[in-house]
């Protein structure tokens, strides 16, 4: 409960007089004093959204809400209700247009995947059709499918004759990621693939796949991988960056599974979990940056 009080107190009055007064003492508003105490990525952009929220003016707030193509004239807009002074300090500028790229392609970037996540599989959507049986021809390339409808699609971790009944949950989101990894990280997948065939520690490729597809998602919409794509997208995230996300979660997460060595896939929801805790903590890092560096990825 004090907790509380000292939060309201400290937020509605006091962090206003604190600033005010620091302004007066250094010359310079919060936003610069972000910008050249704090090195580019997560720790300045991370603050700099925080400094946005927090602030009283409507201008700084509503930064945070415009399209791509507004952010310079936002930039100049906050110059001149802060009264910065450009030629005092020249690099504040530029550092404030990377942040609010990354903060405000964060949430274009949200908007994206939940349209692709919406996106239903269309078996009579030719496209639709193409992709998946590319995934097939990249994981499988010496081996011929036989039909449309087949149990040969078990081969590759589905449930049953026909794929689509396994997008449900993340609809075109959950293939399209599956065909990244393969076309990408096409040795990596093809290994990880022959991993999840393993008589004893195998699992089911596709349908793990899709369900780390979900982990991605949730992390996303949560708001814990704005560290990672602060440090690792120098401007707006977008969708090739999400998708590069679920390889390195596929990736590790084989690696994670054939560590722990399960008694059998009936135990996959409890190291699911327990990779997810794992993924979790490594994004509590403000340095934090998950990359999926192979030899054959592209860059």
């Amino acid at each position: 409960m004090l907790g509380y009080i000292w939060h309201y107190v400290y937020s509605s009055f006091l962090r206003h007089w604190l600033k005010w007064l620091i302004r007066q003492v250094t010359g310079q508003c919060e936003l610069q004093r972000i910008c050249s105490t704090y090195k580019p990525g997560a720790p300045r952009t991370s603050r700099a959204e925080h400094s946005l929220r927090s602030s009283k003016s409507k201008v700084l707030r509503e930064a945070l809400e415009s399209n791509r193509d507004k952010l310079e004239q936002r930039v100049e807009e906050i110059i001149k209700v802060k009264n910065i002074k450009p030629q005092k300090d020249p690099l504040f500028k530029g550092s404030l247009h990377v942040c609010l790229l990354q903060i405000t392609g964060y949430s274009s970037l949200c908007v994206s995947v939940e349209d692709l996540r919406k996106k239903v599989f269309d078996s009579e959507d030719q496209d639709h059709e193409a992709m998946l049986f590319n995934l097939w021809g990249l994981l499988m390339p010496t081996v011929k499918l036989e039909s449309r409808m087949t149990k040969q699609w078990g081969d590759i971790g589905f449930q049953g004759d026909d794929p689509k009944t396994d997008f449900r949950g993340m609809g075109m989101l959950g293939l399209i990621n599956l065909v990244f990894f393969s076309e990408n990280y096409t040795e990596e997948a093809r290994q990880v693939l022959s991993h999840a065939n393993h008589p004893k520690l195998g699992y089911s490729y596709a349908i793990v796949g899709i369900n780390l597809t979900e982990m991605a998602y949730s992390l996303l919409r949560s708001g814990a991988l704005k560290s990672h794509f602060y440090n690792t997208v120098e401007g707006t995230p977008e969708l090739q960056h999400f998708h590069q996300l679920y390889c390195y979660l596929a990736y590790e997460f084989d690696k994670f599974w054939l560590a722990e060595e399960p008694e059998s896939i009936m135990h996959f929801n409890q190291y699911r979990e327990k990779f997810h805790d794992k993924i979790k903590t490594l994004l509590q890092d403000p340095d934090v940056g998950l990359r999926l560096t192979v030899q054959s990825g592209k860059k």
